[in-house]
This record gives structure tokens, sequence and C-alpha cells, in this order.
């Protein structure tokens, strides 16, 4: 190898460690939700809206692409907070029904509706701090149920991140943890190895093995 091919080489290989470096040293970023039953995990959609702070809230009945579905399929609010059930005509009549033994709002909108346009409206208390899993009676049994998690005093976890990083949310769950710095010093030890590599190639010859009569 010539030495201006090594130094472009070495220093092709410095820049990528320090990227990749940077990279996994950018932590996915994390947030706090409620600790969902299953059923609400389970449902369609799945979308979350953290609205704790707002008087108002709209949750669309029959979203999705079949509109079987809750959106915000979980929320998150305070007492007081204002929820506003509003229908969007698909997927057939709905209904919204707090689940038997679900949690303490007593969601209940009366018969499944289909018409477009109609609202159930719920006012927060005090008295349903916690998580309420509801459903739409009906469809049930295809997915389309909700969540809905009151004040401050709940159980939460840390879920989320950056996008798909191929890495479960939490690696040390399978026994293997992941630090920056870690990643640097094994970025480190490789650029060294190809210097010491590199080295005996430019002062012995073709390998470490072939003996000190020079390049040839």
């Amino acid at each position: 190898m010539k030495r201006r091919e090594f130094v472009r080489t070495a220093g092709g290989a410095t820049a990528v460690a320090a990227v990749g470096s940077g990279a996994t040293g950018t932590a996915a970023a994390q947030e706090q939700q409620p600790v969902w039953p299953s059923g609400v995990t389970g449902g369609n959609l799945g979308s979350y809206l953290d609205a704790r702070g707002e008087s108002e809230v709209t949750v669309q009945v029959g979203a999705g692409d079949n509109g079987l579905a809750f959106d915000a399929t979980k929320l998150w609010v305070d007492p007081g907070t204002v929820i506003t059930f509003e229908w969007t005509g698909n997927g057939g009549a709905h209904n919204v029904q707090t689940v038997e033994g679900g949690g303490p709002a007593g969601l209940d909108s009366g018969e499944a509706v289909g018409e477009e346009g109609y609202t159930y409206e719920y006012e927060v208390t005090e008295e349903d701090v916690g998580i309420t899993h509801y459903q739409c009676v009906p469809h049930a049994a295809v997915g389309m149920h909700g969540g809905l998690a009151v004040g401050e005093d709940i159980e939460t976890e840390e879920v989320g991140g950056g996008g798909n990083t191929g890495w479960p949310e939490n690696i040390a769950h399978v026994g293997v943890p992941l630090h920056a710095h870690w990643v640097g010093i094994a970025a480190i030890l490789g650029i060294s190895l190809t210097f010491v590599f590199t080295f005996y190639l430019l002062k012995y010859g073709e390998s470490a093995h072939t003996g000190h009569g020079g390049a040839q």
C-alpha cells in the first residue's frame, strides 16, 4: 500500500468511526405514557394523545382505514376536561361504553349510531382518576377499543423512540447493555489496529510475516 493511499484510507476510517459514534450517542427520544391494559394496547389504530392541560379534546369514533377505531385510541387528560366523541360515519354503527370492570370512568353513549357528526360529550371528574378501558360494543371483537387515563396519580412507563433501530426499546432486557462510550472505545481500538497493520505493510512488506527486506 502506498503512503498516500494509507493516509486517505485511515482518514476515511476515522470519519466513519466518528459519525458512527455520534449517531450512537444520540439516544432515541423516550416519553412517559400510562401503563395501558392489554385490551387497549391491542386496539385498532393505536394512536396516543397527551392532552393534559387542555380543557377540551375530541376523539373520533369510526377512525382508521376501515372505520373501526377510536382516534386518539389512548388519551391522557386532566380532571375537568370535556371529551367530545365525534362519529365519522365510517365503519357502521358505533357506541362508546366502558368495559365491564374496565376502570373508574362511566363512559356510555347508549345505542350504537352510524350517523356522521353525531357526538357524545363526557366531562371528566376527580372520580375518574386512573385508567379506563372502553370499547365499541358492536365491534369489540374486531379490535375497536380505547383507553382513557385521567390525572397524574397513575402508573407510567417509558415508551417510544426516535425510529426503528432494530433493537428492543430496552436492550438491557436481553442482557446486552449498550452505551455510547463503549462504541467509541471499540472504534478507537479498530483504528489503532488499522495503524499497526498498515505500519507493518509499509515497513516490512506485504504483511507482518514477510521478512524485513522492505516492500517488494
